[in-house]
């Protein structure tokens, strides 16, 4: 059985130890500027790379995705680097229930908005697939993202609860 079919997973995180998100957050006050500087040299490095690639694109069908692809990859390998550290707001409210409810419930409509919004012309479409990560809802488990989610017509999507609550609107599949 998968994760999204049990609900009884689905459970809030404990709390972690006050001390060891104080070290996270001075950890994350000195690494987390580190990493973005280190981001920023891939992507220039990334860039420069291409201003070349693009004198072998005409040559090769598939070169510029994989060129794609791997600036991609490398980013985002990049980014997770800093994925330990602890913002301020986590520091301050960990384990406060009624925080992580008002979060979800905010960032739930904000999802909810820009997938309700009606297409502009010649403007790409609304997302029609979210996925809400584990930070915004640790507090109160992903049964609770996933009450209020259904609460605003969208449907749950396979997913693995530990990282984040992947969530479908299902107006999309009407609006042609």
């Amino acid at each position: 059985m998968d994760v999204y079919e049990d609900p009884a997973t689905w459970t809030a995180r404990p709390a972690r130890p006050r001390w060891q998100l104080a070290l996270r957050f001075a950890g994350s006050v000195v690494w987390f500027p580190v990493v973005c500087v280190l981001w920023a040299a891939v992507a220039v490095v990334f860039f420069v790379l291409g201003l070349f690639a693009d004198a072998i694109t005409p040559f090769s069908d598939t070169f510029e995705g994989r060129f794609l692809n791997a600036a991609g990859r490398t980013l985002g390998r990049v980014a997770r680097l800093a994925s330990w550290c602890v913002t301020w707001p986590e520091l301050r409210h960990e384990g406060d229930v009624a925080y992580y409810k008002a979060r979800v419930d905010k960032v739930v409509a904000r999802r909810t908005a820009l997938a309700s919004a009606p297409a502009e012309p010649k403007k790409p479409k609304p997302p029609a697939e979210v996925a809400i990560p584990l930070r915004a809802y640790r507090g109160v488990g992903g049964w609770y993202v996933a009450e209020v989610a259904l609460a605003q017509g969208w449907e749950l999507r396979p997913t693995d609860e530990g990282k984040e609550v992947r969530l479908w609107w299902a107006a999309a599949s009407r609006l042609g």
